[in-house]
């Protein structure tokens, strides 16, 4: 299966980032979660592939529902911010 460098690209770093589930993947690109890491294995080193393997295996987000999953981004502080007191 011949796929472009571009696509390859963004299939790894979806796969490498830990909020984005294989859902996601398998719904963007077509690419299942068994072709990801084959994907991966290919286009990898062979230490940064088993790294990557050692830290998605078994982790429920990369393979929860995609409904399940925070959006991606910086979540906003829920702590009330100190005011600035004015002294006249």
């Amino acid at each position: 299966m011949y796929m472009e460098q571009r696509v390859v690209s963004e299939i790894i770093a979806m796969a490498w980032a830990d909020e984005i589930p294989f859902d996601a993947i398998e719904e963007q690109f077509g690419v299942s979660e068994r072709e990801v890491i084959r994907i991966m294995r290919a286009n990898l080193k062979p230490r940064s592939f088993e790294l990557w393997r050692k830290r998605v295996t078994g982790r429920l987000a990369k393979n929860a529902q995609i409904e399940q999953i925070r959006p991606l981004g910086r979540k906003k502080s829920q702590r009330v911010r100190n005011r600035r007191w004015r002294m006249d």
